[in-house]
Protein backbone atom coordinates (compact mmCIF):
# COMPACT_ATOMS: atom_id res chain seq x y z
CA UNK A 1 0.00 0.00 0.00
CA UNK A 2 2.83 2.17 1.06
CA UNK A 3 4.35 1.63 -2.44
CA UNK A 4 1.31 2.45 -4.48
CA UNK A 5 0.71 5.51 -2.86
CA UNK A 6 4.32 6.93 -3.20
CA UNK A 7 4.24 5.95 -6.80
CA UNK A 8 1.16 7.97 -6.89
CA UNK A 9 2.95 10.89 -5.14
CA UNK A 10 6.32 10.52 -7.77
CA UNK A 11 3.91 10.44 -11.26
CA UNK A 12 1.84 13.53 -10.07
CA UNK A 13 4.51 15.24 -9.84
CA UNK A 14 6.53 14.31 -12.69
CA UNK A 15 3.38 14.33 -14.36
CA UNK A 16 3.64 18.34 -13.58
CA UNK A 17 0.45 18.55 -11.41
CA UNK A 18 0.28 21.81 -9.39
CA UNK A 19 -2.06 23.47 -7.40
CA UNK A 20 -2.10 27.07 -5.69
CA UNK A 21 -3.10 27.42 -2.32
CA UNK A 22 -5.77 29.36 -2.82
CA UNK A 23 -7.71 31.18 0.73
CA UNK A 24 -10.35 34.10 1.13
CA UNK A 25 -8.88 37.56 2.07
CA UNK A 26 -10.25 37.25 5.10
CA UNK A 27 -7.53 34.40 6.10
CA UNK A 28 -4.87 35.54 3.92
CA UNK A 29 -4.79 38.67 6.28
CA UNK A 30 -5.02 36.85 9.33
CA UNK A 31 -2.03 34.83 7.80
CA UNK A 32 -0.05 38.14 6.91
CA UNK A 33 -0.08 39.22 10.46
CA UNK A 34 1.41 36.16 11.24
CA UNK A 35 3.88 36.36 8.53
CA UNK A 36 4.03 39.22 6.46
CA UNK A 37 3.86 38.24 2.50
CA UNK A 38 2.79 39.49 -0.58
CA UNK A 39 -0.61 38.91 -1.51
CA UNK A 40 -1.95 37.87 -4.95
CA UNK A 41 -5.65 38.32 -5.50
CA UNK A 42 -7.34 36.85 -8.90
CA UNK A 43 -10.51 38.23 -9.65
CA UNK A 44 -12.64 35.82 -11.27
CA UNK A 45 -16.53 35.03 -11.86
CA UNK A 46 -17.58 31.47 -12.30
CA UNK A 47 -19.32 32.53 -15.67
CA UNK A 48 -15.72 33.46 -17.29
CA UNK A 49 -13.95 31.13 -19.83
CA UNK A 50 -10.82 33.21 -19.67
CA UNK A 51 -10.81 32.68 -15.54
CA UNK A 52 -11.25 29.19 -15.92
CA UNK A 53 -8.34 28.45 -18.83
CA UNK A 54 -5.76 30.45 -16.17
CA UNK A 55 -6.97 28.38 -13.58
CA UNK A 56 -5.99 25.32 -15.50
CA UNK A 57 -2.88 26.55 -17.93
CA UNK A 58 -1.33 29.31 -16.03
CA UNK A 59 -1.98 29.17 -12.08
CA UNK A 60 -1.45 25.59 -12.00
CA UNK A 61 1.23 25.35 -13.81
CA UNK A 62 4.45 23.74 -11.57
CA UNK A 63 6.63 27.02 -12.38
CA UNK A 64 3.31 29.57 -11.27
CA UNK A 65 1.92 27.50 -8.31
CA UNK A 66 5.55 27.15 -6.82
CA UNK A 67 6.21 31.13 -7.11
CA UNK A 68 2.83 31.56 -5.95
CA UNK A 69 2.86 28.79 -2.74
CA UNK A 70 6.08 29.75 -1.72
CA UNK A 71 5.97 33.73 -1.85
CA UNK A 72 2.88 35.08 -1.69
CA UNK A 73 -0.99 34.70 0.16
CA UNK A 74 -3.17 33.40 -2.75
CA UNK A 75 -6.35 35.05 -2.91
CA UNK A 76 -9.39 34.11 -5.02
CA UNK A 77 -12.05 36.57 -5.22
CA UNK A 78 -15.34 36.37 -6.74
CA UNK A 79 -15.77 39.63 -8.62
CA UNK A 80 -19.82 39.27 -8.59
CA UNK A 81 -19.77 37.39 -5.33
CA UNK A 82 -21.42 37.48 -2.41
CA UNK A 83 -18.34 37.90 0.33
CA UNK A 84 -17.95 40.10 2.88
CA UNK A 85 -14.52 41.85 3.61
CA UNK A 86 -13.08 43.79 5.64
CA UNK A 87 -10.23 45.95 3.88
CA UNK A 88 -8.34 48.64 4.90
CA UNK A 89 -11.07 50.02 7.40
CA UNK A 90 -13.72 49.57 4.91
CA UNK A 91 -16.73 46.93 4.59
CA UNK A 92 -17.37 45.55 1.36
CA UNK A 93 -20.29 43.75 0.34
CA UNK A 94 -22.21 43.36 -2.92
CA UNK A 95 -25.85 44.99 -2.55
CA UNK A 96 -26.58 43.69 -5.89
CA UNK A 97 -26.23 40.24 -5.57
CA UNK A 98 -29.06 38.15 -6.36
CA UNK A 99 -28.19 34.72 -6.18
CA UNK A 100 -25.53 32.53 -8.27
CA UNK A 101 -27.72 32.03 -11.12
CA UNK A 102 -28.52 35.58 -11.89
CA UNK A 103 -26.56 38.27 -13.25
CA UNK A 104 -24.75 39.93 -10.27
CA UNK A 105 -23.28 43.32 -9.95
CA UNK A 106 -19.95 44.43 -9.38
CA UNK A 107 -18.68 43.40 -5.97
CA UNK A 108 -18.07 46.15 -3.81
CA UNK A 109 -14.55 45.58 -2.84
CA UNK A 110 -14.23 44.87 -6.91
CA UNK A 111 -15.11 48.09 -7.16
CA UNK A 112 -12.29 49.54 -4.94
CA UNK A 113 -9.66 47.28 -6.31
CA UNK A 114 -10.44 49.54 -9.89
CA UNK A 115 -11.50 46.13 -11.19
CA UNK A 116 -12.99 46.98 -14.56
CA UNK A 117 -12.38 43.27 -16.28
CA UNK A 118 -11.98 39.91 -15.77
CA UNK A 119 -9.70 37.93 -15.56
CA UNK A 120 -7.56 40.40 -13.74
CA UNK A 121 -4.79 39.64 -11.10
CA UNK A 122 -4.12 42.40 -7.89
CA UNK A 123 -0.74 42.39 -6.10
CA UNK A 124 -0.51 43.49 -2.58
CA UNK A 125 2.85 44.17 -0.82
CA UNK A 126 3.13 42.96 2.95
CA UNK A 127 1.53 45.96 4.29
CA UNK A 128 -1.51 45.55 1.70
CA UNK A 129 -0.61 48.47 0.05
CA UNK A 130 -0.82 47.77 -4.30
CA UNK A 131 2.20 47.14 -6.63
CA UNK A 132 0.31 46.29 -9.66
CA UNK A 133 -2.00 44.75 -11.90
CA UNK A 134 -2.58 42.53 -14.37
CA UNK A 135 -5.24 41.93 -16.72
CA UNK A 136 -6.76 39.47 -19.49
CA UNK A 137 -6.02 36.08 -20.30
CA UNK A 138 -2.44 35.44 -19.38
CA UNK A 139 -0.37 32.18 -20.19
CA UNK A 140 2.31 30.95 -17.81
CA UNK A 141 5.19 31.87 -19.44
CA UNK A 142 3.82 35.46 -19.90
CA UNK A 143 3.13 35.75 -16.24
CA UNK A 144 6.88 34.28 -14.77
CA UNK A 145 8.34 37.58 -15.24
CA UNK A 146 6.06 39.54 -13.13
CA UNK A 147 5.75 37.10 -10.62
CA UNK A 148 9.37 36.70 -9.93
CA UNK A 149 9.98 40.50 -9.96
CA UNK A 150 7.26 41.16 -7.53
CA UNK A 151 8.12 38.37 -4.99
CA UNK A 152 11.93 39.35 -5.22
CA UNK A 153 11.37 42.73 -4.48
CA UNK A 154 13.07 43.88 -8.17
CA UNK A 155 9.81 45.98 -8.99
CA UNK A 156 10.90 48.37 -6.38
CA UNK A 157 14.15 49.29 -8.70
CA UNK A 158 11.86 49.26 -12.05
CA UNK A 159 11.18 52.90 -12.70
CA UNK A 160 10.83 53.22 -16.61
CA UNK A 161 9.75 51.31 -19.41
CA UNK A 162 13.92 50.80 -20.75
CA UNK A 163 14.59 49.20 -16.94
CA UNK A 164 11.15 46.94 -17.86
CA UNK A 165 12.47 46.02 -20.67
CA UNK A 166 16.26 45.76 -19.74
CA UNK A 167 14.44 43.26 -16.71
CA UNK A 168 13.03 41.75 -19.50
CA UNK A 169 15.80 40.55 -21.40
CA UNK A 170 17.84 39.33 -19.03
CA UNK A 171 15.17 37.02 -17.23
CA UNK A 172 15.86 33.33 -17.50
CA UNK A 173 12.72 31.35 -17.58
CA UNK A 174 12.11 28.15 -16.04
CA UNK A 175 8.59 27.60 -18.36
CA UNK A 176 9.87 25.28 -21.31
CA UNK A 177 7.75 25.83 -24.29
Amino acid sequence: MKKILLLTLFLIQVSGFAQVHWMTMTQALAAQKKEPKKIIIDFYADWCAPCKEMDKFTFNHPEIAKIINEKFYAVKFESDGNDIVNFAGHKFTNPDYKGKKSKNGLHQFSKYMNINMIPTMVFLDEKTDPITSLSGFLKAKEVEPYFSMIASDEYKTIKTRNEWEGYQKKFKSKIKD
